[in-house]
């Protein structure tokens, strides 16, 4: 794991041991700026959905008007782009899929945060991820063997689009906004 800024490894373990608690962390820090930021713009008519586990293939639904946008989060230490995501393929099947890639620094701060983006334009579903390698399992077997995850793909950290900031991932989830 990278050690952005010389953190303590004491620090960098935390983020491995408790790496569910980060992401719970960080998407409610997304949740709360994004509609911070939305009720700055006068947009009020934004709906956020929770699924309590991902059987779709996705974390949260975000809606507004007649977008409604499945979002797949994944969280990387730093704010460098992923080397790679493992994505369900019942990500495809919604109508507006996508996947963010949030990338956040040892302590956590929100202003710290970088954002990356794998999807298409609202009302476009997620760029087929088919033709990508299957994904494993990250625990090995009895054997140690790491069994394929056959409706799970590999994305590529190069396929994923840098965005400057969280403004820029709301016109990417919702569009042009107020």
């Amino acid at each position: 794991m990278a050690n952005p800024g010389n953190a303590s490894p004491d620090a960098i373990s935390r983020h491995s041991v408790h790496s569910v608690l980060r992401e719970r962390i960080v998407e409610h820090l997304f949740i709360g700026h994004a509609l911070q930021s939305l009720w700055r713009r006068g947009v009020t008519d934004v709906e956020v959905l929770r699924a309590e586990f991902d059987a779709g293939g996705y974390d949260l639904v975000m809606s507004r008007r007649d977008v409604d946008r499945h979002i797949q989060f994944k969280t990387v230490l730093g704010s460098r782009r992923p080397k790679s995501v493992k994505a369900s393929m019942k990500l495809m099947q919604k109508p507006s899929g996508c996947i963010i890639c949030i990338g956040v620094p040892v302590d956590l701060d929100p202003d710290g945060l970088s954002y990356h983006w794998y999807g298409d334009r609202p009302g476009k579903p997620l760029p087929t991820i088919e033709h990508m390698p299957v994904a494993k399992h990250t625990k090995g077997d009895a054997a140690g063997v790491k069994g394929e995850r056959s409706g799970h793909r590999v994305v590529p950290g190069s396929r994923f689009e840098t965005l400057s900031s969280l403004e820029a991932v709301l016109v990417q989830l919702l569009g042009a906004l107020p």
